[in-house]
């Protein structure tokens, strides 16, 4: 798919959010959701994983009409945390369509999921598995990998997993402690933007996945974590071809696993959202500077979080855009030094952009809300509308 194609994709799927963002006044950043998006996100990537199941990363975007529209859909749900499960569960989703992903929870956070019916943990530590025993004895357990070689754009290899050796050594452990140790989990890195970017890391796990085979282990499970991507700019493939052609690298290197999960967010609600923003300032420092500043209502910690080290580039339009532009340094209006969104690589903004011209920026559906804060410097959390 050409980047001609993948953006006329996302153009297509704005109309129904231009349509209520031209309507509607906003007083404060708002967060713009469509559902219908979402659905169609789903749909896609459900039809090209096949046999996988779908368990949604529910820290992408925990909206309660999101996973409403996902619980109806039949999706599962990867849980990060107490408050992910409590969410999920008192939206109508049961307890075995819920995995507790997170390698890193309390005793008494395993305690209560156990209570409610969850019966699937990750771990990546031997206190870990000790934690899941004592607090939730006979559980199933998924050994979460390192991924050592990943073409992400945003690698995930350090704070998550453990090598082949340790791996081995835990499923070892699970079954000493009365655990039941069913298989691994990954995560190839986020926005891995093209399905071939995946051989470098499968490879190597497959390596894993078969040695644990021949010390003994009848492994059941294979988490795929999430990767799927989203439009910011750069190609990507479409949703169904993406996700088919990952299954089908999977199958090559794995086989005829009994249960393959994948744990989309990004590729499944990104898309779906658009922030409207408000442009609060436009400066130049002197004379002499190169770019203008172009200060913005919404920042680093008000929802753009993952523009630190420019990793996400986020794409903005204005109502001005059909006019000549220039460079910009981007920043949030929170008194921070911290709060620039894009400076190493400036963004081109129209020339006549002016305090209270709106600005909207797209594909913002995951990690902008959840990341947004409670309210730094006094500014109000960014705002959620659902359509």
């Amino acid at each position: 798919m050409t980047l001609h194609n993948t953006h006329l994709r996302a153009q297509d799927a704005v109309s129904r959010l231009d349509t209520f963002i031209a309507l509607s006044d906003f007083d404060r950043p708002t967060l713009v959701v469509d559902l219908d998006r979402v659905e169609q996100q789903y749909r896609a990537l459900d039809a090209g994983l096949g046999r996988a199941q779908i368990h949604y990363a529910v820290k992408a975007n925990p909206a309660e009409e999101v996973i409403d529209r996902l619980v109806t859909l039949g999706s599962h749900f990867d849980a990060a945390s107490k408050g992910e499960i409590s969410l999920c569960l008192s939206r109508g989703a049961k307890a075995h369509q819920i995995s507790f992903g997170n390698t890193i929870k309390k005793p008494s956070d395993i305690a209560w999921a156990w209570d409610r019916g969850i019966t699937l943990f990750a771990a990546d530590a031997e206190e870990e598995l000790e934690k899941i025993a004592e607090n939730a004895p006979g559980a199933q357990v998924y050994i979460r990998l390192i991924v050592e070689v990943s073409e992400a754009d945003w690698p995930l290899t350090r704070k998550f997993g453990c090598d082949a050796t340790k791996a081995l050594e835990l499923l070892d452990y699970a079954r000493d402690l009365c655990l039941e140790p069913v298989g691994f989990s990954f995560h190839v890195g986020s926005q891995t933007r093209r399905a071939e970017m995946w051989i470098p890391a499968l490879d190597a796990l497959a390596q894993t996945w078969k040695a644990a085979q021949d010390a003994g282990h009848d492994l059941s499970v294979l988490n795929i974590g999430g990767g799927f991507p989203a439009f910011y700019g750069e190609e990507v493939d479409a949703p169904e071809a993406y996700a088919a052609k990952v299954m089908e690298l999977v199958t090559e290197r794995f086989g005829d696993v009994r249960h393959i999960m994948a744990e989309p967010g990004r590729g499944m609600v990104a898309e779906a959202g658009t922030i409207v923003a408000e442009c609060m300032l436009v400066s130049r420092k002197s004379e002499r500077d190169l770019h203008r500043w172009v200060y913005l209502d919404i920042g680093r910690f008000s929802g753009l979080a993952e523009t630190e080290g420019e990793a996400i580039r986020y794409q903005l339009e204005t109502a001005r855009d059909h006019e000549a532009t220039g460079p910009c340094i981007l920043a949030g209006p929170s008194c921070d030094s911290a709060d620039v969104l894009y400076e190493k690589r400036p963004v081109q903004l129209p020339v006549g952009l002016k305090s209270g011209d709106r600005v909207l920026i797209r594909n913002t559906g995951a990690y902008t809300s959840t990341y947004s804060s409670v309210g730094f410097n006094g500014f109000p959390p960014l705002d959620v509308v659902c359509i």
